[in-house]
């Protein structure tokens, strides 16, 4: 009798400690519970936004500044451009005190920017510019004053001209030596403050825009693809360019080791990659097998020769000789060449395996032969935001961050970028402009899917970064879509204002 009544004591204790124990997990998966914040994620995990110079600095003839090939390209090619320019852009350049007390208001931990090489090194060479060098120190320190730690991206595809006019930009291997120069300098003049460096934004964005579609600067590619391209070839162009990049990333990981001021303060150096998650059209072995193929174009391309010193087999198999090699030397300079991932997160699409290749009309976007689509027998995947490359599919960040898992060796991962746009609609009365629904739905449950593959895919995930903080110039979309937290008024003044989605970040983030 004794032992039962003890059984049944102890069975009510094990359950009034449980029910005790479940009232107070937060709810972290539910975005409308009052317990879905920033406690739901790792105690150290960083939160913050993200930008990059020619998008917002403005100030293009400023400062001893020269022209990047994006200023050259928005001048000269304006109908492609949306008759936009990054001349003045959101003039982050005059106003980033403000700016940095918007990133205060957010109760951000960190924020990621871009140094314009072309305002350090305005010839392109050694020749330091120090008007540009006292900027970004002055940025940096006002940062650090208001407890921010610094997030810099040294090469977000504003190349200075003078170097495209010489040999040709990331075309030519010369630009290896003048990156690794750029690079020392920023980690001498900044090394002591700057916590994260990423060498390379989005380079397969950078090699395909702007040399297989000719969408981006410079602009390049095959006549057959767009008339417009005074010259390139989107057959093998992509590829030197990326190679290029991925033996400057592997100079500049160099000269960062061997910074003792970067050392000393424990900084750490990546790339931020832009992968889209691709769902297999349908279960056959053919679409699965597309699926495989169309990431390792788009992810592995870089992601392999920076983790196993190579191209993925898929690549070298269909591009052969189209396909540079690097050397035994290049590849174990390349291998492990980084101390985290970073990941630009927005869209999911499916793929198909594409099987009518037109093989006298070669280039990288039908190079992976897959058929990169949006819809499934009329269905789409998700709702696509103003941007066409934004298709809404939350479950996606969690599958990149669990592939990155699984096939690069659980390496430490960022969410360097993750936003949602929305048409610039100039006739809508500021208070309508600001309610940005949209934004803020897709920032909630990209947030809960990426606590899902901390918390039970085990990735090793340790911050995220809002794109962006403010609206700003989307490339050559010009002002036509907004993406930021905060609104800028174009029209008047540039004046910042809080949209619905800056406000719950803010309360999301805040520290109680």
């Amino acid at each position: 009798m004794a032992i039962r009544k003890a059984v049944t004591i102890g069975l009510w204790l094990f359950f009034a400690v449980s029910c005790r124990a479940a009232a107070k997990t937060p709810d972290c998966y539910n975005v409308k519970s009052p317990s879905f914040n920033r406690s739901c994620f790792p105690k150290h995990f960083l939160f913050g936004t993200a930008s990059a110079s020619y998008q917002v600095e403005g100030a293009w003839n400023e400062g001893g500044r020269s022209p990047s090939i994006w200023d050259t390209f928005t001048h000269k090619f304006p109908a492609r451009n949306n008759f936009n320019t990054g001349d003045v852009a959101a003039d982050f350049y005059h106003r980033y005190k403000d700016d940095i007390k918007l990133m205060k208001e957010l109760n951000s931990d960190v924020f990621r920017m871009s140094i314009s090489w072309s305002r350090i090194l305005p010839r392109g060479g050694s020749h330091k510019n120090m008007e540009g060098i006292k900027f970004y120190k002055s940025v940096i320190n006002e940062l650090v004053k208001n407890g921010l730690q610094v997030s810099v991206t040294l090469f977000h595809w504003d190349l200075p001209q003078v170097l495209e006019d010489k040999y040709g930009g990331f075309l030519s291997r010369r630009v290896v030596k003048d990156y690794r120069k750029f690079a020392k300098i920023c980690f001498q003049e900044f090394g002591d403050k700057v916590k994260f460096w990423a060498t390379f934004n989005e380079p397969k964005v950078y090699s395909v825009a702007g040399y297989d579609r000719g969408i981006k600067a410079p602009g390049r590619c095959s006549k057959f693809v767009n008339p417009e391209c005074e010259a390139g070839n989107s057959a093998t162009e992509p590829y030197i360019v990326s190679h290029n990049i991925l033996l400057a990333h592997a100079a500049g990981v160099q000269e960062f080791r061997k910074c003792k001021k970067c050392q000393s303060i424990k900084a750490k150096i990546g790339m931020a990659h832009s992968p889209v998650w691709y769902v297999p059209y349908s279960n056959t072995p053919a679409d699965k097998e597309a699926a495989q193929r169309v990431l390792d174009f788009e992810y592995g391309w870089h992601m392999h020769p920076m983790t196993y010193g190579d191209y993925p087999e898929s690549m070298k198999k269909i591009l052969g000789k189209r396909l540079p090699r690097f050397s035994h030397s290049e590849s174990r300079k390349l291998k492990n060449s980084y101390d985290y991932v970073g990941i630009n997160y927005y869209s999911t699409n499916y793929a198909a395996d594409l099987k009518n290749v037109d093989p006298t009309k070669p280039r990288y976007t039908t190079d992976a032969h897959a058929d990169r689509r949006t819809e499934k027998n009329g269905v789409p995947i998700g709702p696509t935001a103003a941007s066409a490359n934004v298709v809404v599919y939350p479950k996606g960040m969690r599958e990149i961050v669990k592939y990155t898992k699984d096939r690069y060796k659980n390496p430490v991962m960022y969410i360097t970028e993750n936003g949602y746009s929305d048409v610039n609609n100039q006739t809508l009365p500021l208070k309508e402009a600001l309610r940005d629904k949209g934004r803020k739905d897709y920032v909630q449950r990209h947030l809960v899917s990426l606590l899902k593959a901390i918390k039970e895919d085990g990735a090793n995930v340790k911050g995220y970064f809002a794109w962006a903080l403010t609206d700003n110039l989307e490339w050559q979309l010009g002002y036509s879509v907004r993406f930021g937290l905060y609104f800028v008024d174009f029209q008047d003044n540039l004046k910042r204002y809080p949209k619905e989605s800056a406000k719950w970040y803010s309360k999301f983030l805040a520290k109680n």
